[in-house]
């Protein structure tokens, strides 16, 4: 295939960025999994605090639904650009121990709930979930099962390293009850793989893939990352050739965020081999244009979608929501998170656990939650989550419907973000009127950047620590 290191305009499906709309407003900042973001959560935040809204949610007749999150922290080996909270060990006991303190965490929790609440989705992410043994998966599953009740339409999903899992551990995976995978591919190049200490060949990602939809697993999520050392536009348009052959439903193409002073793991990698911020541009938009001319959605952000994709659909419909582990059909729900350094949602609170396991352990042996850190929202924490989420959502704000439910008159409470949202209208990417503020076809790249007109803690403290939008 031949490649263009110029590419002046992508168009596809009413999708139209000219390279130079994307220099103009690729600045820093978050991703709005939540608002306000975690780098928020403060200590004020305790146990208790956590509790009053577990009871909350109880009492209430009227619970929104009810998701889980368990993070399993282990990995067998460390990958270089990884940023999670992970602990690096081949000592397969440790996972029994944890899914002990698992289950007592599950136990304070289950208390403050009615006995037997509906999941409808259930992510395990970590490290790497597949460190469990099977018997420790099954042991997990049936935790989960004794206590919780499962949709039938239930979305369960798991992170997958397909270095450690094999065609048994994808069989029990589907018996199970997942219906969801996602792989963290990242990129096919050997110099890359060496660079960032992660070697998976095409054919182990492959047989992965075959033997996954062999059991039957159909939704397939690939993570891939632009902006590692030693990739360019000719290696990583390989690697987008293999991803193509291998046809995934979803496809996450994230910025690498370089921040050694943030994440150890990271000083190993060699910062003379990172591409330049130009060229890290160019794989990007080589990229864009590529998914798209094989038939994949944009659904927003970094995600892709094939067109028959819930995902897709979501994004014609208008449902699509987001939450802690990205994008998702899903109406906004509650979230129940388990394990070392999760992030729960429950009512007008965020909660995070504690980060390491000797804390994790010490709270849950004397018998409290292992609440770290957390967030009370004001309600104009909650207006303006529910503006920014619809406008990551890609949705239209229906501002007489955001005036009744606030009681605010929505041009008068928003008179400045108004006027500084009127640059991304002046290029075509929002449309502001007196009744809808709306997110057009190629505003979907863009949403961070006007998302964080709405953010009223921005101001407040340097974008420096987030990665780039683009």
């Amino acid at each position: 295939m031949a490649l263009s290191t110029t590419p002046e305009t992508i168009v596809k499906d009413n999708l139209e960025i000219s390279e130079e709309l994307i220099r103009k407003f690729d600045t820093l900042g978050p991703r709005y999994t939540s608002y306000p973001t975690a780098d928020r959560f403060h200590a004020e935040f305790t146990e208790a605090s956590y509790l009053q809204y577990l009871q909350e949610r109880n009492s209430s007749t009227n619970k929104p639904p009810l998701s889980l999150y368990i993070h399993i922290p282990f990995c067998a080996s460390l990958c270089y650009y990884c940023a999670c909270n992970k602990v690096i060990t081949k000592d397969r006991s440790k996972s029994a121990i944890y899914l002990d303190y698992l289950a007592k965490e599950l136990a304070l929790v289950k208390r403050h709930l009615s006995a037997r609440e509906i999941i409808s989705q259930l992510h395990l992410g970590g490290g790497t979930p597949t460190f469990l043994s099977p018997d420790e998966m099954r042991g997990l599953m049936a935790m989960l099962r004794e206590n919780f009740e499962f949709a039938e339409d239930a979305e369960i999903s798991i992170e997958i390293d397909p270095r450690t899992v094999t065609k048994e551990t994808l069989q029990l995976l589907a018996e199970l009850g997942f219906n969801r995978t996602s792989l963290g591919v990242q990129d096919f190049d050997e110099q890359v793989q060496l660079a960032v200490h992660r070697i998976q060949p095409f054919e182990m990602v492959e047989e992965c893939i075959h033997q996954s939809r062999k059991v039957g697993f159909q939704s397939i999520n690939f993570d891939l990352i632009y902006g590692l050392p030693k990739q360019n536009l000719e290696s990583f348009s390989r690697t987008l050739d293999q991803v193509i052959a291998l046809a995934p439903a979803r496809i996450a193409l994230y910025n690498y965020a370089h921040l050694p002073t943030r994440f150890k793991p990271q000083r190993r990698i060699n910062e003379a081999d990172l591409p330049s911020a130009e060229l890290r541009l160019q794989i990007f938009l080589m990229s864009l244009r590529r998914l798209l001319a094989e038939g994949y959605v944009y659904i927003g952000l970094d995600h892709f979608a094939k067109p028959d994709d819930s995902l897709a659909l979501a994004v014609k419909d208008k449902s699509l929501h987001r939450n802690f582990q990205g994008y998702t059909t899903r109406a906004d729900c509650d979230l129940i998170a388990l394990g070392l350094s999760s992030i729960g949602k429950v009512g007008a609170s965020y909660v995070q656990n504690l980060r390491t396991l000797d804390e994790y352990y010490a709270a849950l042996d004397a018998g409290r939650m292992p609440v770290e850190k957390g967030f009370h929202l004001t309600t104009d924490d909650l207006l303006r989550r529910e503006i920014i989420m619809d406008l990551m959502c890609s949705a239209a704000l229906n501002i007489p419907e955001i005036e009744e439910k606030f009681q605010i008159d929505f041009a008068e409470y928003f008179q400045d973000e108004l006027s500084r949202i009127q640059n991304f209208a002046d290029e075509g990417l929002v449309a502001v009127g007196s009744s809808e503020v709306s997110v057009t076809s190629k505003g979907r790249m863009f949403v961070r950047a006007f998302s964080m007109v709405f953010d009223q803690y921005l101001s407040r403290q340097s974008a420096a620590k987030y990665s780039k939008l683009i």
